[in-house]
């Protein structure tokens, strides 16, 4: 609630100033830092245990994440910028549904290039977006929880369990908006769609378990713009 209510503020002050602020223009660099957060909008295989009989569990869901946000955008003509997304890395925890115990945790960054066009470029005021792009989630330091890999013990009679998750490559599409409140900086409010999907592998001494998992995560920002 503090939050919004901030926002709320913000957003009413920038009325007041948005006839002030300059426009963007070729040759503008935009930088935008803010709490980013990753929404996963999962979709996961069952995963089939290799037992006799077989057991299937009805997938994985995956928690949101906040972290530090910041993109750099390059006005390259008034009305079309190319943005750069970047973050500290994102941690996610996830559950076995089915079981309903903790599975473990991700670590990812997902950096994505993006060709911006801004139908208000070369006019003072807000400046709101659309954006595509391509997005590369680097996903890294994946762990099975000790729950977990208790649970494949007594079901598969493994030692050991270790997770893989393989990196993605996919399409993103994006809208925002900078709202003014000065001549260079601003509020900014932006969200992305973007498409990750990866294949699963959980090693164990007994064989391996594969399943795909789409991740397809909403990404929330609202931060600070300032233009260069």
């Amino acid at each position: 609630m503090k939050t919004m209510t901030r926002i709320a503020v913000a957003a009413a002050l920038a009325c007041g100033v948005a006839g002030q602020a300059s426009a963007y223009e070729a040759g503008d660099f935009i930088v935008r830092l803010g709490a980013a957060t990753v929404s996963p909008n999962e979709d996961s295989d069952n995963i089939n245990l290799p037992t006799e009989p077989p057991i299937s569990l009805p997938g994985i869901s995956i928690d949101n994440d906040t972290q530090l946000g910041i993109t750099g955008t390059w006005m390259f003509a008034d009305k079309w910028g190319v943005e750069l997304l970047a973050a500290t890395p994102f941690e996610h925890d996830f559950k076995v549904k089915g079981l309903g115990i903790d599975g473990g945790s991700v670590t990812h960054l997902p950096p994505t290039l993006s060709l911006q066009w801004y139908p208000r470029g070369g006019s003072n005021g807000w400046q709101p977006y659309l954006g595509v792009g391509l997005n590369y989630t680097f996903i890294y330091d994946e762990e099975v929880s000790g729950i977990l890999e208790g649970t494949l013990g007594a079901v598969l009679g493994a030692s050991r369990a270790d997770l893989k998750l393989d990196d993605s490559i996919g399409p993103a599409a994006q809208a925002g908006v900078d709202i003014p409140l000065g001549d260079n900086f601003g509020l900014n409010i932006g969200v992305w769609y973007i498409d990750i999907g990866t294949e699963a592998t959980i090693v164990t001494d007994v064989g391996k378990v594969k399943f795909d998992v789409d991740i397809d995560p909403w990404v929330y920002n609202v931060g600070i713009a300032w233009r260069f």
